[in-house]
């Protein structure tokens, strides 16, 4: 069994989430704060270090119609630079509404005032379906 480390990247807060390539279950984790999409490298180092992946997932943003965006060129060069710091591989997923089945979990579980007040959760739930739909496809 290894460990997977997913990552919903924003400017912000990265959303982080976990899962294993035994039961192909995703957990999310505390998200990784972050100040113009650089993350906060004592949180980044310290997950790395906790699960030891063998592999890093990283969200792409895409557009509806499947075309890049600015936000998109940042996720790839956040990953690129996982990939170069750990020398652990990288694979991009589109991460295309996401946020919204992310934010529709926390609304039903608190409503308007649990969105407002987790932005973190709400990122870190994006990385839990982005890791989900990344095992989905490599079952295939």
């Amino acid at each position: 069994m290894s460990f997977v480390l997913c990552f919903d990247f924003g400017v912000n807060h990265i959303g982080a989430a976990v899962g294993n390539t035994v039961t192909k279950s995703a957990n999310p984790l505390k998200e990784i704060r972050a100040k113009d999409g650089i993350p906060n490298e004592l949180e980044l180092q310290k997950t790395v270090k906790d699960w030891q992946p063998s592999v890093f997932v990283v969200g792409l943003p895409l557009n509806m119609d499947g075309t890049e965006q600015l936000m998109t060129k940042r996720a790839r060069k956040f990953g690129n630079r996982l990939k170069e710091k750990f020398k652990i591989p990288v694979e991009f997923v589109d991460e295309r509404l996401t946020s919204k089945e992310a934010k529709g979990q926390i609304f039903e579980q608190g409503g308007f005032r649990a969105l407002a007040k987790d932005k973190g959760a709400i990122d870190s739930l994006a990385a839990v379906t982005i890791l989900e739909q990344y095992f989905y496809e490599n079952e295939h």
